[in-house]
This record gives C-alpha cells, structure tokens and sequence, in this order.
C-alpha cells in the first residue's frame, strides 16, 4: 500500500470510531458501481471525477447533439426554414465523429429498423 493510501486509510478509520460516517445517505444499501472495466485502470479515477462532475467527452457531446437534431430533422418539413441548417449541422456532426472512429449508424435508425421488420415477421 502506498503512502496515500495509508493516510486515507488512516483517516477514514478515525472517521468510523467518531461515528462520522454513520449516517451518509445509502448507509446500509448496496453500491451501483459503474462497469468500467475497458477503463486503463490508471485513468479510471480521473474518468469517474470527470463523470461525477457532469462532464462528456467532445465526442458524446456530438452525439448527443446528433441524435437531438436526427429527431427534430424526423418532425420538420424539408420546406422548413431550419432545416437546411440543421441538415448541414448533421452533416458535419456525423464527420466528426467518423473522424473519432465511432459508428454512425445509429443516426439512421437502420438497426432499429431491422429488429422491428424481424420481430413483426416472427410475430406473425
């Protein structure tokens, strides 16, 4: 163990003997940790900082954006003002994210698309 993690240690039990750690909330209930075992496991704690403080990486703040625009692009009429623009903001999204090495099929729904036609014909 190394030197930190003695002094946390240390710290932490003092903690429980002063009765500081009694009353936490979820005191008693089980943990949902997230499963982040792909993490490198040097940068796990960093991750888990950023996530805890509602931070994305670049990369899911585009998706997110995409999949907000695909849906707004699904409820406008292609004579709308707006979407040329947003059609083009689509666009460059989807490359960006091809340029991060991440798929993009899931814009077009197509896998959604194709468990749906499999389930219908298997409920017939």
């Amino acid at each position: 163990m190394g030197l930190i993690d003695e002094w946390a240690e240390r710290h932490i039990i003092k903690a429980q003997e002063k009765g500081e750690l009694d009353n936490l909330p979820g005191n008693g209930k089980p943990l949902f940790l997230d499963d982040d075992t792909f993490v490198p496991t040097e940068l796990r704690v960093g991750y888990r900082l950023l996530k805890n403080a509602g931070y994305l990486p670049p990369e899911l703040q585009d998706r997110q954006e995409a999949l907000t625009i695909t849906d707004l692009l699904s409820q406008l009429d292609k004579q709308h003002d707006d979407y040329a623009n947003l059609h083009k903001r689509l666009a460059l999204l989807e490359l960006r994210l091809r340029q991060a090495g991440l798929n993009t099929d899931f814009l077009r729904k197509e896998y959604q698309q194709k468990v749906a036609k499999k389930l219908s014909k298997g409920s017939d």
